[in-house]
């Protein structure tokens, strides 16, 4: 299994990033390789057609309705409709209550960007798994100011296909009963830490600190933490500093087009 990083810039665009999305990759017992895309925010299209073919994605699992989450789910929705060779099949988008009108909204009214008949969404049930190919993906409620998700992804080791591994993707969360759930026993917790200590204390139930994403990383044992949707004033060796405060793994801070092989 495989973890590509298309864009990890918090709550919007960076100079040098797209808003969040992520690929999971991985093959199965006959070499066929299976592609989900998890959250699409804004400007992230882009760099999805550099490390895949758009229309031959699997499944598609939005964490929450944020924009810097989902936004470019519509133009992908125009790529997949209008491309030479006709329409695409539709792929089945997971995602929370209401995905389907708040794409609609997002949208516009505007017909050309109708998710009817690209995407058959469906809706998370919480700790329901979802199978795609080799990869089984459990959404995890976790605490944020809309109803949201973590996604827990198990899927074959790159190195063994017989060993399964196990990734675990916060989205926008702060410390919760899911997030220790996401961590506990994740081969790589990629975990969101937008806030910063001594800075945002009086916001809570919207983000975590490097520090909490740390502690999480620690209590759940994971065996490496990757900080991700850190905004451009939130310093990435700020992030990382706290988070070693709590957690004496391997810490990395996402950047775009990084391959994690698990």
């Amino acid at each position: 299994m495989r973890l590509v990083v298309l864009g990890c810039a918090g709550s919007y665009p960076s100079a040098e990033s797209a808003a969040s999305g992520y690929l999971v990759q991985a093959e199965d017992a006959d070499g066929r390789t299976w592609t989900v895309l998890m959250d699409l925010g804004n400007g992230a299209l882009g760099p999805l057609q550099r490390h895949t073919d758009p229309t031959a994605l699997d499944a598609v699992a939005l964490s929450h309705l944020h924009a810097d989450h989902v936004a470019d789910m519509v133009v992908l929705n125009v790529l997949r409709r209008y491309r030479p060779d006709g329409p695409c099949p539709p792929v089945d988008v997971w995602g929370p209550d209401g995905t389907a009108d708040r794409l609609a909204q997002i949208a516009g009214g505007d017909p050309a960007t109708d998710v009817d008949g690209q995407f058959t969404i469906r809706s998370w049930q919480a700790g329901v798994p979802v199978v795609v190919g080799p990869l089984t993906l459990t959404p995890v409620p976790v605490e944020h100011p809309i109803p949201a998700f973590g996604i827990r992804v198990q899927g074959p080791s790159d190195e063994d296909l017989a060993r399964t591994v196990t990734l675990a993707y916060t989205g926008d969360t702060d410390a919760c009963a899911g997030l220790d759930e996401l961590a506990t026993g994740a081969d790589l917790l990629l975990s969101e830490a937008a806030f910063v200590e001594g800075r945002d204390d009086a916001i809570r139930g919207v983000h975590l600190t490097g520090r909490r994403a740390g502690a999480a990383a620690a209590q759940g044992g994971s065996g490496r933490l990757v900080l991700t949707h850190l905004p451009a004033w939130t310093p990435p060796d700020v992030a990382t500093a706290e988070a070693c405060t709590e957690y004496d793994g391997p810490i990395e801070v996402a950047t775009p087009g990084a391959t994690y092989v698990l």
